[in-house]
């Protein structure tokens, strides 16, 4: 009895199905990455807002700190929260239309396995 072989349509339905896999699990870690920056950024945010006017504070630069500007440094978060805001929303839509189309390539291929089993007996 030998093992019946996969159509290549079915093989390339498979392949796209695996890289709409994958392209969600990079664009799931990108979001949660971007989660957790943003999430620092406003316990920064919230700790600064607190300080006194005339604390000294400082910001990293690599892999040193730099004597920083209370309010400039308040200004430079609060930009970098509206962008991890925007990135956000873009990787959420990013990952609505991917499961989408994960549900669709799903779909085509069980269509195909279907197919194939009423086919085959």
């Amino acid at each position: 009895m030998s093992t019946p072989q996969i159509p290549p349509n079915v093989q390339e339905q498979f392949m796209k199905l695996q890289q709409a896999q994958q392209n969600l699990q990079s664009t799931l870690a990108q979001k949660q990455q971007v989660e957790v920056d943003k999430a620092d950024t406003d316990r920064a945010l919230e700790e600064l807002k607190k300080a006194d006017g005339g604390v000294t504070v400082y910001k990293h630069a690599g892999s040193i700190l730099i004597k920083s500007d209370r309010d400039s440094l308040i200004s430079e978060l609060e930009d970098r929260k509206l962008l991890a805001d925007t990135r956000s929303t873009v990787l959420q839509k990013q990952e609505a239309r991917l499961r989408e189309g994960l549900k669709e390539h799903e779909g085509k291929l069980n269509e195909m396995m279907a197919g194939m089993q009423n086919r085959g007996g």
